[in-house]
């Protein structure tokens, strides 16, 4: 008997629901505005967020890039490369332009320079000022638990720019990196800092 008056419980609430829904009726619609847009693929997040601030820096995209959006970390990124796994980033970080290099090397196994060393790098421009050119290749390994890389390449700048050290950095595999070297450089000199 208690299994039939739950039965018939559930169907009455049933019922109810259904006639409720027969009783939703909308009557009011908004007509589409030039203030709405249709979603953008790859958005960066200064697109994707009204209150995001723009980014410290602009440069010229070489073509063949595809500008992902921005992270935390980066505040323009990249990819390249036939095989898509190439990557480019800017950044601004802390530490010092010795420390950067040391780091960038450290990741492909490389030993670490002294200050003389570090000052006799190849100098290009970045945003304006003069960086040294950092080059490595061998077996990548990023850190942060992702596994290492055999094969791949390094070049980037790092440059001491307005008092912070801004970088842009290129990973990919070697031969993509060694092919994409001048691109680099000229997107690097087409570099600014936005106050």
């Amino acid at each position: 008997m208690k299994s039939w008056l739950a039965a018939l419980g559930i169907s009455l609430a049933c019922v109810a629901c259904d006639e409720k829904a027969d009783r939703v009726v909308v009557e009011e619609t908004r007509r589409v505005t030039s203030k709405d847009k249709a979603p953008k693929l790859f958005a960066t997040s200064d697109e994707r967020f009204r209150d995001a601030k723009p980014s410290p820096v602009k440069g010229e995209v070489p073509e063949g890039w595809l500008e992902l959006p921005a992270t935390e970390m980066r505040l323009k990124n990249f990819r390249f490369g036939e095989s898509g796994l190439g990557e480019v980033w800017v950044s601004i970080t802390g530490g010092s332009v010795a420390d950067n290099v040391n780091r960038w090397l450290k990741q492909f196994g490389k030993d670490p320079l002294n200050p003389e060393q570090i000052t006799d790098l190849e100098k290009v421009t970045l945003a304006d000022t003069e960086g040294v050119w950092v080059a490595a290749d061998g077996e990548y390994g990023a850190g942060m638990g992702a596994d290492a890389k055999p094969g791949y390449g390094l070049a980037g700048i790092i440059a001491v720019v307005e008092g912070k050290i801004l970088t842009v950095k290129m990973v990919g595999p070697a031969r993509e990196v060694e092919k994409a070297k001048d691109v680099l450089r000229q997107y690097a000199k087409s570099l600014q800092m936005i106050n």
